[in-house]
């Protein structure tokens, strides 16, 4: 039944647990017209750029990668170039394949969930990927089994999936040989056939009809699909180095979210795999660009929804990469490269499968922490994500309260948001006041 948009209202629903993080939406209509839309993270501050001050450097990988479970290696691979960039340290070859290799794993082991569990049953109209695989077995098992792969590469290069405990500065505390490798590939090549079904599937969904102009934002390299380096680029023009990042972009506190907002000049931008595939494009692998162009549906994508779509691409480009790296890996000299202590700042951005990473870093002469940033990806997309809400919500406020919930939450999905390790999020609350 339509609700009465001249009555003062008030939505209220429980957790719902299909992203990870707690947190609580409150709306404020009149008079029929979205007023104020609050993004509210409640957690309580888990203080890990304090906890790495006067800690070694030796110590920062296995303290960044309990930040958060599902994307460890992100945390991970921006400290650890941060660090390298303050000793002039120069990791190549084998040992940058491995990291690419490791960064592979986590993008398909998260997007896999993200897109089988968490984003899919709001196109196929159920509450649960649980409650979904009573219908859809097959599939879900498929997505199971995807996240397995991945889950596989961190295993074998991190020494878990986990909170990986192989990475270190300057390399790894242990490399696998060729022949480790190759034993992932019956699996890995198993997976790609599974990608390529997977985009299809998910780009026959039915889509809401909602195109958001978005500034896009997104590491760029010149020669490859970006992982752990490149520039910082916009769609709006933008290209910087990782050293002036924090020049353009500013974190401010708002009072009803215990999480930063990161802007653009003032602005909000949107980070992940929508901004990373409209900017790299021209890198993705020939099958996953065919694929891609075989489902009719054309970059750049501007609507949230299709988020979906771009994670599944980035599960082909990811898996295919994988298959390149292990072809031709030769096991390096040593698994890591010696390390020469000196004092400095270092900064350093990854792309985390949710966006751009920022680390910085200042060290002193006996290599202990002094300072630190984080700028996760969730915070620079929180801005963002209320944008959306308040252009979405008028399509949906003559709807019941349950319906106009489901609505917003679906809308947050699009991001997959990373709030913290937990894995329950709305609280949704329209107040109207006439």
């Amino acid at each position: 039944m339509a609700e009465d948009t001249s009555k003062a209202r008030t939505i209220s629903v429980g957790t719902i647990a299909r992203v990870e993080g707690e947190g609580a939406l409150r709306v404020t209509v009149k008079d029929g017209a979205v007023q104020d839309v609050e993004l509210k993270i409640f957690e309580p501050p888990r203080f890990f750029e304090a906890f790495l001050q006067g800690r070694h450097y030796e110590e920062v990988p296995d303290i960044v990668a309990r930040i958060c479970g599902i994307c460890p290696v992100a945390y991970q691979m921006s400290a650890v170039h941060a660090i390298e960039q303050v000793f002039g340290l120069q990791v190549d070859g084998a040992l940058r394949d491995l990291r690419r290799l490791l960064y592979c794993g986590e993008w398909i082991e998260s997007h896999a969930l993200h897109v089988y569990l968490l984003h899919a049953p709001d196109f196929l109209g159920y509450d649960s990927g649980i409650a979904m695989a009573k219908d859809h077995a097959a599939i879900v098992s498929r997505g199971l089994r995807l996240k397995k792969a991945g889950n596989a590469m961190m295993t074998l290069l991190g020494g878990r999936s986990v909170h990986p405990v192989s990475v270190k500065v300057g390399g790894f505390s242990r490399v696998p040989s060729r022949r480790e490798l190759e034993s992932l590939r019956g699996e890995l090549l198993w997976a790609r056939d599974a990608a390529v079904e997977t985009v299809r599937w998910v780009a026959g969904f039915d889509y809401p009809d909602f195109l958001s102009d978005y500034n896009y934002v997104a590491l760029a390299h010149p020669d490859e699909y970006p992982f752990n380096e490149g520039d910082v680029v916009a769609s709006s023009g933008l290209r910087i180095s990782v050293n002036e990042f924090e020049q353009h972009f500013t974190e401010h506190q708002v009072g009803y979210s215990t999480a930063l907002h990161c802007t653009l000049h003032g602005a909000s931008y949107l980070v992940g795999p929508l901004a990373r595939l409209n900017l790299n494009r021209e890198h993705l692998t020939p099958l996953a660009r065919q694929v891609l162009v075989d489902t009719g549906i054309a970059l750049p994508l501007q609507n949230p929804f299709h988020g979906i779509i771009a994670r599944s691409v980035e599960i082909l480009f990811a898996l295919e990469e994988s298959l390149r790296l292990i072809e031709r890996y030769e096991s390096p000299p040593a698994p890591a490269l010696p390390i020469v202590v000196r004092p400095g700042i270092g900064m350093a951005c990854t792309e985390a499968p949710r966006g751009i990473l920022y680390h910085r870093y200042e060290v002193d002469a006996d290599g202990v922490i002094r300072m630190v940033k984080i700028v996760p990806p969730t915070s620079q997309n929180q801005s963002r994500i209320e944008q959306d809400l308040r252009l979405f919500l008028p399509r949906v406020l003559d709807r019941s309260n349950e319906e106009a919930s489901l609505a917003c939450e679906r809308v947050i999905r699009c991001y997959d948001p990373c709030i913290s390790c937990a894995t329950h999020f709305l609280n949704l609350e329209i107040r109207r006041d006439q």
